[in-house]
Formats: structure tokens, sequence, C-alpha cells
């Protein structure tokens, strides 16, 4: 086995990259893209690193835009409303219950903090809008996005086989998963494995929810009295619904949309593989006992009571 593990390390890179291609075939779906890379990361490493970063970052962008040449405006801001009233609750409610939470474990006030803004709206996008407002340094940062990250990798492989265990209709598995996963890329790639219904939906209401970044930080600033601090805005948002626009009200052919829109689904089963690839061990060493306690505590209370509500509709 040591002999076998010396070998794959010998070849990390040109393995890689030949996973790296493999995702972008068409058997291979965003569950399978994402366990190839953890099982990459965590038997060979990280050959790159800061290009997998980086360009998980931007593809997810360009996937989450891409999408949105395959949804109708209407139908989009309607299911985006129903989900309005729910999303302001559970963002206050997870806050609360995190600050609490880490007070409870005696947890580093920052790292409580960034851990429950990951799972009151989008996981690492949301931490990584607010980390600089509290000025969290390298390990607080770290444990909070292992926690939330494998949360996340988790919730792509079970939520979907718990949704058709319950019956959920795709629009109550979109509603669910939105609320309940916290990365949007693991929230995109749940509803795709649901059905298409379920993937809109999905994509929708997360963006909305991703949206409470601003209001969030500008909290934030009040409760650390931090002043002049940078918000991040998610501007790729905007884009997401520039492109329904242009798919609801201008006559693009169908051939195009439906070609951006595979691309887009491509992009994602990518971004999910190098996702997975950053999760190493010495991710998950890092992240301790109290982080990881708080992170699941506050997952099962937002699943379930986001479960409890979908099913009420």
């Amino acid at each position: 086995m040591n002999a076998i593990g010396q070998l794959l390390t010998k070849y990390d890179k040109p393995l890689f990259i030949l996973l790296f291609i493999l995702c972008l075939m068409p058997f291979i779906s965003p569950a399978v893209a994402l366990f190839l890379g953890l099982a990459f990361a965590l038997t060979v490493g990280q050959p790159f690193p800061k290009f997998s970063k980086k360009t998980s970052k931007y593809l997810l962008q360009f996937s989450v835009v891409g999408l949105g040449f395959g949804m109708n405006l209407y139908e989009s801001l309607r299911t985006g409303k129903e989900g309005m009233a729910f999303t302001v609750i559970s963002v206050a409610g997870v806050l609360l219950l995190g600050i609490y939470l880490g007070k409870k474990l005696m947890m580093d006030r920052k790292t409580a903090y960034l851990i429950s803004a990951g799972t009151a709206i989008c996981g690492g996008s949301a931490i990584a809008a607010v980390a600089p407002v509290v000025k969290a340094n390298d390990n607080e940062m770290s444990m909070s996005l292992g926690t939330i990250f494998i949360l996340n990798a988790i919730a792509l492989f079970i939520f979907p086989p718990i949704g058709h265990w319950l019956g959920l209709t795709q629009e109550q598995f979109g509603m669910w998963a939105a609320i309940a996963i916290h990365d949007t890329s693991s929230v995109v790639g749940a509803g795709a494995a649901y059905g298409e219904q379920a993937l809109e939906i999905a994509t929708m209401v997360k963006l909305t929810r991703a949206l409470w970044i601003i209001p969030v930080t500008i909290v934030t600033m009040f409760i650390f009295k931090q002043k002049g601090a940078k918000i991040s805005i998610p501007w790729f948002i905007f884009f997401f619904i520039l492109a329904m626009v242009a798919n609801t009200f201008l006559p693009i052919p169908a051939v195009v949309g439906e070609a951006i829109v595979w691309l887009a689904k491509k992009g994602l089963t990518v971004t999910l593989f190098l996702i997975g690839a950053g999760l190493s061990r010495g991710v998950i060493k890092q992240v301790g006992f109290r982080p990881m306690a708080q992170g699941i505590m506050l997952w099962i209370f937002i699943g379930l009571i986001s479960l409890g509500v979908v099913m009420l509709m």
C-alpha cells in the first residue's frame, strides 16, 4: 500500500490533470466529481492549490451565470418571493443561535461568528466577505472554512437520497437544498442531481439568499465595532439575473441556450472536483472539535427547520 501511495504521489500532477479532463465527460455527475476530488486530496494531496482555489471560484461564478440562460425570469421571481420571508427569519435565527453556541462551547468569538455566517447565508462566500470586517486571522479563517467545507461536501451526497426517501417534490427539494446546504456549488449540484425544476429553484433561492451578505456585513461592522470596512458584493448574481432577463425577453435560439446551460453544468462538475481536491488531511485536522460541533448543531437546526417548512408548502 505504501508503494502504491508513493507511486500516486510521484505522478500526482498527471493524475490530477487526467481526473480534471475526466470530469468534462458527460457520464461524470457533480457528486461523482466531488468524490473524485475528495479521494484524490485525501490520498495524494493537492499539486495545484493556487490554481484550484482561483479556478473553482471563477468557474463557479461563470457556471451560475450560464444556468441563468435556461431559466424564466417570471417563474424564478415567483420562487424567490415565496422563500423570502423564511430567508429573513432563518438568517437571523442561525446567526443568533451560532453566537449563543459559540459562547457555550467557549469558542473564539470570531471563529464562531464566521461559521454562523457561513451556515446562515452561503458558506465560504459569506465567510470570505465577513472575515475582513471582523479582522479574522488565517487560523480563524481556516477553521471556519474547513468546518463549512466538510459539512458542505457531505450534504451533496446525502440530500438527494433523503429527498427521494421523504418523497419531496422538485419544488420542495429545491427550496430545502437552497436553505440547508451551505455553498452555492453543492446547492446547485444537489439540485441538478434531483431534477431540472429542483435545479432552477435551488439556484434562484440560493442566490437570493446570498445577497444577504451585504446587510449581514453591515450589521457585523456594528457588532465588532469596525468602521470603514470594505463590503464584498457578489456581483456575479446580477449577471445571473441579466442572463435570465435575456433568456426571457430576447429571441435566443433554443439550441444556443441549451448549449450554454450544458456548458454551465459541466463547469459546475469541474468546479466541484476542484473544491473536493482542496480538502486535505491538514484541513480536517485543523478544524478541531468545537468548531465542528458548532457547525453540526447549526446545520441540524437549519436543516430540520427548513425541511419542516418546505414539507408544509
